[in-house]
């Protein structure tokens, strides 16, 4: 006996798409991309044929952007390119295979059964509450587990990565994983550590905003610049009022560079001055030693110029006898 199902018009079907798409993947796809999926996803029920022109033409988008989708597509792991074609991956089938499969990352469930510190998991309830309406796909419980274990951040350093990221409009995976990366090379692990951080972060940009006005930049600085800026505050320790003696230095200077600034602020660093007292010390001392040096050239210059006039002396009576008398007479 052979079952079948009557095959509705294009009018009362549906492309079905899985909620695990849309907590794991919807914000990792640009736009022109997700339109390539969706396409390519209602496509895949009439067993078409795809070919880039024609997906080129149907969504008004350039070959190039159709070809980069597709690469973006199968980066992600949603589209697999076969010999003749393509796949739409299974997506639950994956997430199903991922959470069971052993020696791989934990589900929600276990990490749950096998967390040691309850706050842990009352802070991952606060995040997916907070920031993902109590929805947050299964992968994001392994990639917090997986932060926790690398960077060693405590529970409220962990929310605040979130809400960083959430507040910025960027809450996709690639971003949080590099704000967290950032902060674990700053050694950033309990509340005060990002306070601290939070503050040297502020008192940098406060830094920055002051020399941008002093300089008359008012487009900003670009990021060459600011290089230099943080190499002087986060390296050197430097705070405005010990650059802004290099910026004085520079008032009778036409167009000074960053260069110069940088070469001044270095030198100082490089004697290890570390008070504006310091700095205005050594910069009197090298006045100073810089007049001796004139001032022993003036002398020396001197000297040689008499020197020379006592050897005309000496050339013009040098046929002059002791009598007074030439010896030509």
């Amino acid at each position: 006996m052979k079952l079948e199902q009557k095959e509705k018009s294009m009018l009362f079907s549906e492309t079905t798409i899985p909620d695990i798409f849309f907590s794991e993947y919807l914000s990792e796809i640009p736009g022109d991309y997700l339109k390539i999926y969706l396409y390519m996803a209602f496509l895949s029920k009439y067993g078409k044929d795809v070919k880039i022109n024609d997906l080129s033409k149907k969504l008004g988008l350039p070959i190039k952007t159709i070809t980069e989708g597709i690469s973006h597509l199968e980066n992600l792991g949603l589209i697999l390119k076969k010999t003749n074609g393509f796949i739409i991956m299974d997506l639950q089938e994956i997430f199903l295979n991922n959470l069971y499969t052993p020696n791989l990352t934990p589900s929600k469930e276990k990490l749950e059964e096998s967390a040691k510190n309850q706050s842990r998991i009352k802070a991952i309830d606060h995040i997916n509450n907070m920031y993902f309406q109590g929805i947050m796909g299964p992968s994001w419980f392994n990639d917090i587990d997986l932060w926790f274990k690398k960077y060693n951040f405590d529970e409220q350093v962990m929310i605040a990565l979130f809400d960083y990221c959430y507040n910025r409009s960027a809450l996709h995976k690639n971003y949080v994983q590099t704000v967290a990366e950032a902060w674990g090379a700053d050694k950033i692990k309990t509340w005060n550590d990002l306070e601290l951080y939070e503050q040297k972060r502020e008192k940098l940009q406060s830094i920055k905003r002051a020399i941008a006005k002093k300089l008359g930049k008012r487009s900003g600085l670009n990021q060459y610049e600011e290089g230099y800026i943080e190499n002087w505050v986060l390296d050197f320790g430097y705070d405005m009022k010990i650059i802004d003696i290099a910026l004085k230095k520079t008032t009778s200077k036409q167009n000074p560079t960053f260069d110069y600034f940088h070469h001044l602020i270095s030198d100082w660093h490089d004697k290890n001055l570390k008070t504006p007292a310091e700095v205005e010390a050594y910069i009197e001392q090298r006045k100073k030693q810089s007049k001796d040096i004139k001032d022993l050239k003036a002398s020396v210059s001197k000297a040689n110029h008499t020197q020379r006039q006592y050897d005309n002396l000496d050339f013009l009576y040098a046929n002059v006898d002791i009598k007074g008398e030439s010896d030509g007479k």
